[in-house]
């Protein structure tokens, strides 16, 4: 479209409604297709909104723009565009909307009057997203229904021409092929089988392909790849860098991991500790802008779900040749930090470097060798590195006691590790354990990526920092509030808390019945960290200056920090030519990877959610001992110390309970209560591979 007749329409319409006959006399432009075509392009831009065969300035008509972000089965959330606001809207007011799609909506009193956000209603639609959604089939006599995941409680038609075979309970994907006012009048064809709806690696399948993350590389990139993982290291690059391939340096890590970013290494003097972090330097191989580095953008993180990974690299880089494998020359970029013995940092270094890891070291081997079971195959097996092994651990010790003691809480977390066989199916779900070396590598990581901060924040250069916020203040006086009714000391809860005030609070019930419940909330409490183009400390680390240095194979953030780190401190670009280069970008990218990484974590989440179900599946019926972790009006949640967590529904219980708005169900009549932190016996009653839910019932 012309821009002169695009703002000379606009004029026209925000100046006075016009109807499209009037506009075609003022404008003047003979072709009625013509006008059509431009009117059509204004509409979908949202600019302008036919109401009533009148055309009008939005705003005029109380309207504004946003963006359908979430639809469940009986409400949904929009984003508004000039500024983000987040939008509640009933089910009711959807109008058919789905995510994606681009909206007019007008504001409507919220039926809470306490409510968070603001609520508004769909208006009208003015762009269509692809109109792709998720479900189960479901056949009703002679007709067929996807039975959505999130987009509507009720059915949707499956339309005549549909050419995808499908049976009862496939999980397949659907779009919309003719829309109706609201989400149940749809009607859709099915695009893709995934195949039983009841397996998890196909729900895990389907939860990986809707988020929209590329699960394969093109043949251009996975070429290029190949090419790069064939480069040798030539006497040109040995010269520029220093070699470190006679050190005592080692990877640790899991047993099952395959793109080994990060190697350690360290000795002791008279008078500090000499730390190496050794980097996989992967902005060597990987151009800025190059496809790969382009779509690596776009992932922003890989991803790692039961026995499968989506990389951001290809494989013959994340795999190959940037993994830092034992007994093969390997380029880095290191940290070289001089720790004191009482483990302060007493000055750092940033050094390209060339190594050669002694070995693949393993958690759980580390872990034993550690532990006061010795096991003589291992201590053969580690014989070259157990001396530095032995010193880790024990700067490993200050460094821990550092963190507490300036006040980085020490929540307790939960991580699952699911185990399958060699058709897919869920065997078996353990809780991941963290011992001395998983320890050990998290705190050297932590001396690498501050030093790469604080040298980034000292110099006054383009960065994407890691940062965590203070809690808001609604969710601080929620937590002074429960404090107080469970007999804690919360004088010093208050906005803009220290975090040694919420450490105080972790450690104050340790070990007691009400560590659950504080631990929960505290959870609930604190922000999510994030990336941002500007340092303003992490709290839950109660750290000054912070980033990502130390996984660039997988995540984005670390191979853009390496590039900027690379250009100031060997390339010597100057802090002007580096801002000219980077500062738009790095703000771009801090929000563009906050955003993968949360679909990262989804995905993470979900998935374990349905491969929970399928092996608790296998188990309906059986009794279990668990803990209330978390109470609401329509029952508990009850956790198993395998990680699963399932849902006691209130009106399972025998008695009338409520629920008393803080930790516990009470019986009415007796008295009796179950509260967060109580142990409990439950057997399975159902389990849901689809949806991830699962119910318990008590014993």
């Amino acid at each position: 479209m012309k821009k002169t007749l695009k703002n000379k329409i606009l004029f026209k319409i925000y100046k006075q409604a016009t109807n499209l006959q009037n506009l075609k006399k003022n404008i003047g432009i003979k072709n009625k297709d013509e006008l059509n075509k431009y009117i059509q392009a204004l509409r979908e831009e949202g600019l302008i909104i036919k109401h009533k065969n009148m055309l009008y300035n939005p705003k005029e008509l109380g309207l504004y723009r946003a963006k359908i972000t979430q639809i469940c089965q009986k409400f949904g959330f929009a984003c508004r565009l000039s500024d983000e606001a987040k939008i509640f809207i009933p089910g009711k007011f959807l109008k058919g909307a789905m995510v994606n799609d681009l909206v007019f909506i007008y504001p409507i009193k919220p039926r809470n009057v306490s409510a968070k956000s603001e609520e508004g209603a769909v208006k009208s639609i003015y762009k269509k997203n692809n109109g792709n959604f998720t479900g189960i089939i479901v056949k009703n006599k002679s007709k067929y229904y996807v039975s959505p995941d999130n987009l509507t409680s009720e059915l949707i038609l499956v339309g005549k021409n549909n050419q995808c075979p499908i049976k009862t309970n496939d999980k397949v994907m659907a779009q919309i092929c003719k829309r109706g006012n609201k989400n149940s009048k749809h009607i859709c064809n099915i695009i893709k089988n995934f195949g039983d709806s009841q397996k998890a690696c196909v729900c895990a399948n389907t939860i990986v392909e809707s988020s929209g993350v590329n699960i394969q590389f093109s043949n251009k990139m996975l070429k290029e790849a190949k090419k790069i993982s064939q480069h040798k290291i030539t006497k040109k690059i040995k010269q520029n860098r220093l070699n470190l391939t006679n050190k005592i340096i080692f990877t640790i890590d899991s047993t099952e991991s395959k793109d080994l970013d990060d190697a350690v290494s360290i000795e002791k003097s008279s008078n500090c500790y000499h730390v190496g972090v050794h980097i996989a330097d992967v902005s060597h191989y990987v151009p800025f802008k190059s496809i790969l580095d382009i779509e690596a953008y776009k992932r922003g993180t890989s991803i790692y779900y039961a026995n499968c990974v989506i990389p951001m690299l290809p494989p013959s880089i994340s795999n190959g040749i940037c993994s830092l494998n034992p007994n093969v020359d390997r380029l880095t970029f290191s940290a070289l930090i001089d720790v004191d013995f009482n483990g302060k940092v007493i000055k750092s270094s940033f050094k390209k470097t060339i190594i050669r890891s002694k070995i693949k070291g393993i958690y759980k081997e580390i872990n034993e060798i550690l532990g006061e079971n010795k096991n003589k195959d291992l201590i053969q097996k580690y014989k070259e590195v157990l001396p530095s092994i032995l010193l880790m651990k024990e700067l490993y010790t200050v460094l821990k006691a550092n963190k507490i003691k300036r006040g980085s809480p020490q929540i307790s977390t939960t991580e699952s590790k699911i185990i399958l066989d060699k058709y897919n199916f869920t065997t078996n779900i353990e809780k991941r354990t963290q011992g001395i070396s998983e320890g050990i590598i998290e705190e050297f990581m932590l001396l690498a990526n501050e030093s790469a901060a604080t040298l980034a924040k000292e110099a006054n250069i383009p960065f994407i920092y890691r940062i965590h916020e203070f809690p808001s203040n609604e969710k601080v006086w929620a937590l002074k509030e429960l404090s107080e009714k469970l007999g804690l000391n919360s004088k010093k809860i208050k906005p803009k808390l220290k975090p040694k005030v919420i450490s105080d609070l972790l450690e104050q019930t340790r070990n007691t019945e009400l560590f659950p419940i504080i631990n929960m909330n505290i959870l609930r409490t604190m922000a999510k960290a994030r990336y941002s183009s500007q340092s303003i400390g992490h709290y839950g680390l109660a750290l000054d200056n912070y980033t990502h240095f130390t996984s660039p194979i997988r995540r984005y953030s670390d191979l853009t920090i390496h590039r900027i780190l690379s250009d100031y401190l060997f390339k010597k670009e100057s802090t002007k030519n580096l801002k000219k280069h980077y500062s738009k970008f790095v703000s771009e990218a801090s929000k563009h990877i906050t955003e993968t990484e949360k679909r990262a974590m989804l995905i993470e989440r979900s998935t374990a959610d349905c491969y929970k179900a399928e092996y608790m599946n296998n188990h309906i019926g059986e009794q279990f001992d668990g803990i209330i972790t978390s109470i609401i009006k329509n029952g508990m949640f009850v956790t198993l110390p395998n990680t699963v967590e399932g849902f006691v529904r209130i009106e399972t219980l025998k008695g009338n309970y409520q629920y008393d708005q803080f930790t516990k169900l009470v019986d009415l009549k007796t008295g009796h209560s179950y509260k967060i932190g109580q142990k409990v016996s439950v057997t399975c009653t159902l389990a849901d591979v689809n949806s991830g839910k699962i119910d318990f019932e008590l014993i």
